[in-house]
């Protein structure tokens, strides 16, 4: 299983957000350059975003996205189902009626429950971590924060 760029990219977005600008507006442009992503596609990701309810958009000259929750209020896992849609390792792990039956070995097959477990403490993880847990490993780690170019005023 490999979770896919749209996955990954929206985790590393919303960061971008919520440790580069907090509350205040950003920018697509900037987050793609902070991150090496292109504008386009994270206009598409963002728009999966914005159906799940974890951004909003504000228009005009200092408009951009924002969080639509608290760091601490939005998981990685939340970020992962609005992007990937529901995360299964293999999918006779699933509990839908599509999923079972299609197998020979299914409800007998010692290694549904290795990737059921395995499956059910991956999800766990994810749930486990917000945007807050991030943006404290990343000032441990010693990032910098990029100040907000267009608030800066010169005298």
């Amino acid at each position: 299983m490999k979770l896919s760029t749209k996955g990954r990219y929206g985790v590393r977005a919303l960061f971008d957000m919520a440790y580069h600008s907090g509350a205040l507006p950003t920018q697509i442009k900037d987050i793609s350059r902070r991150q090496d992503i292109s504008p386009r596609y994270l206009e598409q990701i963002f728009q999966d975003l914005k159906k799940a309810g974890l951004l909003k958009s504000k228009r005009g000259p200092q408009g951009g996205y924002v969080l639509s929750r608290k760091p601490e209020e939005i998981r990685v896992s939340d970020i992962i189902l609005a992007t990937e849609g529901e995360l299964f390792l293999v999918t006779c792990t699933k509990e839908t009626e599509d999923c079972h039956g299609k197998c020979d070995f299914d409800g007998l097959c010692v290694t549904q429950l290795v990737w059921s477990e395995a499956n059910r403490r991956l999800n766990e993880y994810f749930a486990s971590l917000t945007l807050k847990d991030l943006c404290e490993k990343a000032k441990d780690m010693g990032m910098e924060k990029e100040l907000d170019h267009r608030f800066m005023y010169f005298i």
